[in-house]
């Protein structure tokens, strides 16, 4: 086993206050909160549509819904599926859960019946807290899959009495705004019953540091999901990580965090669920990204701290244009998932007179690797550096136990607090991505002198749009499917708006059109639309292995040529 530690030369590069190591992490997740509510009792915790919940409030409520969760039968250990936006349920469900030294997995609400079928079926869970617009998806799982305790959450309920009231209005428009928010459901736990529940005996025991906290979902180059499993050890340090990034940002009242990325998200839960907790931060909380309602806060309170991918920062710049609103008061926007075009941090920053800086990390990391320092000496085109106790090495891909030339490319390998410790009951891809104690990233990387990291190339062939992870083999197993398509190669496109584009190559059953808006209906019916092809293209043929394996390289080559002629 490899127990050398390799130099790190990117601490030079740390911005001033910016630490080399941290201490160990001890404790759990809810220590995060149980601090904030100590510190700051009174403080904002959370905002949703102008209503906010303290501190002492959302603690309150953590240890009430655990308790109504614990009645229903919820027990350490037991994996617990949340299915919801960003709203104040959330992070309440979170946290309850993690109360009881349960298991969190997280999943996205726009996912198809399909796509929660093959993640409950890896997870195995039979409690759920869901959106009420859901419900019916997770109590149509086939009988082998059925959820014993089902809460179903209206979000709407969160929202201040005005707008509830608006919305309750005889009117179209409040009709069609509160369908799109909440639907009746019937057979499930309403999520105010658990609030009723007496709070938790304060000698109900604590999960440990080493404990599983979360199971989140990643996409593999075969398709099928799978589960990295996080322990609170691994979410404490990634939190503990990213503060100290930003010394210049003050715990306490005053910070100001928007979640405008999804929590289910590994990029959303960590910088806005566990981070922002930490730092006792106003977390102001956004359904879905709409650039009205993130500018309608701006104007009374501009975000501390902005997590976003570039999509994002683009319509909330041009939206600001528009409406001549300042984003003046932004100090520290950070973006990931993507590359952070420095044509847009230019116009960003002088908008915000802060810092937009690009960083870089994977689910099975917690997901923070690296960033750009939050200083003037950060390289654009880069991802920046690894954090404070994360080690990185650049080795040879065919042969990971051996370090490449300084300056080259190979795979970059990383360890650190916050890598996680192993697929979810799937042991052999745990194995696969491991060479000793080192994570395999999977990424092509160069490291300059600096320590600055530039991503090369993908070894997986994930595609990445709009900040989320698309598995090829999923996407052409969905086309194969259809009656018109001989065969399918799934690839990504580099684009502006998205970072990629989800484009495929078919190939025609014989004697058949192919009708690319039919094609897309029919995907769109199984997939959840970002995974959906934004272009179809009719070829001839796939260039393919001497084995027949699709070489999807020299089809995304062959596209990119073609778009170019």
């Amino acid at each position: 086993m490899t127990t050398f530690d390799p130099p790190r030369p990117w601490t030079a590069s740390y911005a001033d206050g910016v630490p080399e190591d941290l201490a160990a992490v001890s404790g759990s997740l809810l220590d995060i909160v149980e601090q904030s509510a100590r510190d700051h009792p009174d403080a904002p915790a959370l905002e949703f549509f102008g209503r906010t919940t303290s501190y002492r409030e959302l603690q309150d409520q953590i240890e009430r819904a655990a308790a109504g969760l614990h009645q229903r039968g919820v027990r350490a250990g037991d994996p617990v599926a949340i299915v919801l936006p960003n709203c104040p349920q959330h992070i309440v469900a979170f946290y309850a859960v993690l109360r009881l030294g349960a298991v969190v997995v997280e999943h996205n609400p726009l996912y198809t019946a399909r796509e929660l079928r093959t993640q409950f079926q890896d997870h195995g869970a039979v409690h759920a807290i869901v959106w009420s617009k859901v419900a019916s998806t997770v109590q149509a799982l086939p009988t082998d899959l059925a959820v014993r305790t089902l809460v179903s959450v209206d979000i709407t309920r969160a929202m201040p009495f005005t707008t509830r009231a608006a919305l309750r209005l005889p009117i179209h428009k409040a009709k069609e705004a509160r369908a799109a928010l909440h639907v009746p459901v019937r057979g499930a736990i309403e999520w105010t019953e658990l609030l009723n529940t007496a709070a938790l005996a304060a000698t109900h025991p604590f999960p440990g540091t080493d404990d599983l906290a979360i199971i989140q979902y990643t996409s593999g180059t075969t398709g099928t999901p799978k589960g990295a499993a996080l322990s609170h050890r691994n979410l404490l340090a990634n939190a503990a990580q990213s503060r100290a990034w930003v010394p210049s940002i003050h715990r306490g009242e005053g910070c100001v965090v928007y979640a405008v990325l999804p929590m289910f998200h590994a990029y959303g839960l960590t910088l806005c669920l566990t981070f922002a907790m930490s730092m006792a931060a106003r977390l102001v909380l956004f359904p879905r990204f709409d650039p009205d309602m993130v500018l309608a806060v701006a104007r009374k309170r501009p975000a501390t701290f902005l997590p976003l991918v570039p999509p994002i920062a683009e319509r909330l710049l041009t939206a600001a244009k528009e409406q001549n609103v300042s984003l003046h008061g932004t100090e520290v926007a950070i973006s990931g998932a993507m590359p952070l075009p420095h044509t847009l941090v230019v116009p960003f920053e002088q908008a915000s007179e802060g810092y937009l800086v690009e960083g870089y990390g994977l689910s099975e990391c917690s997901p923070v690797l690296m960033a750009n320092p939050v200083a003037d000496n950060r390289v654009p085109g880069t991802v920046g550096l690894p954090l404070p106790g994360t080690e990185c090495r650049v080795v040879d891909p065919e042969n990971p136990t051996q370090d490449v030339e300084p300056g080259t490319a190979g795979e970059l390998i990383v360890r650190g607090p916050q890598v996680f410790r192993g697929y979810y009951g799937n042991p052999e891809a745990t194995s696969e991505v491991f060479v000793d104690d080192w994570f395999r990233t999977g990424d092509i990387v160069t490291i300059d002198d600096g320590g600055f990291v530039r991503i090369v190339d993908r070894i997986k062939e994930l595609i990445i749009t709009g900040g989320f992870n698309v598995a090829p083999t999923e996407v052409e197993n969905v086309l194969r499917q259809h009656p018109d398509i001989a065969d399918v190669a799934v690839v990504g496109l580099p684009s502006e708006r998205s970072g990629e584009d989800v484009v495929a190559a078919v190939v025609a059953t014989s004697g058949q059109a192919i009708d690319e808006a039919a094609v897309r209906e029919f995907a769109r019916s199984i997939l959840t639309p970002y995974k959906v092809p934004r272009r179809i293209v009719v070829v001839d043929s796939l260039p393919k292995s001497l084995i027949g394996k699709v070489l999807r390289r020299r089809v995304r080559d062959d596209l990119l040529s073609s778009d170019n002629d």
